[in-house]
């Protein structure tokens, strides 16, 4: 909820979004919870926020979401939103 950033369900933050400025480079990310163990939350304030949770799609949908199961659609959607496209290299190094 504002103005919160991320991507929220109610009072619970789904997915972190992220971006980092230093040394003349901007990087940007983010963080969609698939099958996380939610439990790890349980031991601190996430993003520092007091009384908001977090969630995750096997959470919402109930029913085990992977990675695997939506990388493929986020990266379709972001093409599609963004009006570009993705060039993948095989050396990451």
């Amino acid at each position: 909820p504002p103005p919160f950033t991320g991507v929220w369900l109610g009072d619970s933050k789904i997915c972190a979004i992220g971006v980092h400025c230093g040394h003349y480079i901007t990087s940007h990310g983010l963080a969609l919870n698939c099958c996380t163990d939610l439990t790890w939350f349980d031991h601190i304030v996430p993003c520092g926020l007091e009384g908001k949770g977090v969630t995750s799609l096997s959470c919402q949908l109930g029913r085990h979401v992977t990675v695997d199961h939506v990388l493929q659609p986020f990266l379709d959607c972001f093409q599609e939103v963004f009006d570009c496209t993705l060039v993948f290299s095989e050396d990451s190094g």
